[in-house]
């Protein structure tokens, strides 16, 4: 009867019920274990402190095509007036720059009479003559008017240009227009204002080539007189290294400008005074 009773109950029991408490023990404890191994955090791997390169940034190589677009934007101006066909100075373009240049402190009414007479004009230089052809077409009388001029600090004609170099290079080549005409520099390389003035007092001088703010000085300073003056040319035409002509430079423009209101276009529009463009 126990017997039967003993093997009832193994039967009645769900499978693995039978296993031993021990061993069923064991197996939760290993289920557990690994559990825990696979949820434990991994150490971090140490990793070496790495030391920040240096990085050169490498400029591209310029092509060829990329040198041509940067020629074509540095063209200067000295280029293009270089290809340019040279245009000969007309009155109208000193009417032009000197309205340009007093537009903004001037009224209409102001502006209209810095305006000249066609008649103060002398024929401007087509650019085929040398300085000799040219004052020789446009003072044929020069011998007689010369030999009738005896005031001192004044001259008969002046020639103004940029530079002082320039008023040299001039003076040499008027050699067959000249003669024996007394000609003075005008300018203020070496030769003080004062030394000037003390000659302009001590001898008849016919001819004066210089710059712009020398002769507005002399004037300034009552060493040259204006009245007596005939010509006043204008080395219009010329250009410097730079293709600059005189009046393409601000400080020349300026001070021919100021010259031009100490007197002289008073004279010229008492037609005592012309103005020629060479």
């Amino acid at each position: 009867m126990a017997d039967d009773l003993g093997d009832e109950w193994w039967e009645n029991q769900p499978a693995g019920a039978a296993s031993s408490p021990e061993a069923s023990d064991g197996e939760g404890r290993g289920d557990t274990e690994m559990m825990q191994q696979e949820t434990a955090p991994v150490p971090a791997l140490s990793k070496k402190t790495k030391q920040p390169k240096e990085c050169f940034l490498v400029q591209p190589k310029e092509t060829k095509e990329d040198a041509t677009k940067t020629r074509k934007r540095r063209k200067k101006i000295t280029d293009v007036l270089a290809k340019s066909e040279p245009k000969p100075g007309t009155p109208e373009d000193l009417q032009k720059l000197m309205k340009d240049y007093y537009s903004s402190n001037r009224s209409v009414i102001e502006l209209e009479e810095l305006n000249l007479p066609d008649s103060c004009f002398l024929k401007a230089n087509d650019l085929t003559h040398s300085l000799s052809s040219y004052l020789k077409e446009i003072c044929p009388k020069w011998v007689k008017l010369r030999k009738n001029h005896n005031e001192k600090k004044s001259v008969l004609m002046l020639i103004i240009c940029s530079s002082a170099l320039r008023a040299l290079e001039l003076i040499r080549s008027m050699t067959a227009f000249r003669g024996d005409s007394k000609v003075m520099k005008l300018f203020a390389k070496h030769i003080k204002v004062q030394e000037q003035v003390k000659l302009l007092e001590k001898r008849v001088v016919h001819l004066g080539v210089g710059t712009p703010g020398r002769i507005k000085e002399l004037i300034k300073q009552g060493g040259l007189n204006l009245n007596p003056l005939k010509f006043l040319v204008f080395d219009w035409n010329w250009r410097d290294q730079k293709l600059r002509r005189m009046m393409d430079i601000p400080e020349i423009r300026k001070e021919v400008f100021e010259l031009l209101e100490m007197g002289v276009l008073s004279l010229c529009k008492s037609e005592s005074l012309k103005l020629g463009l060479f």
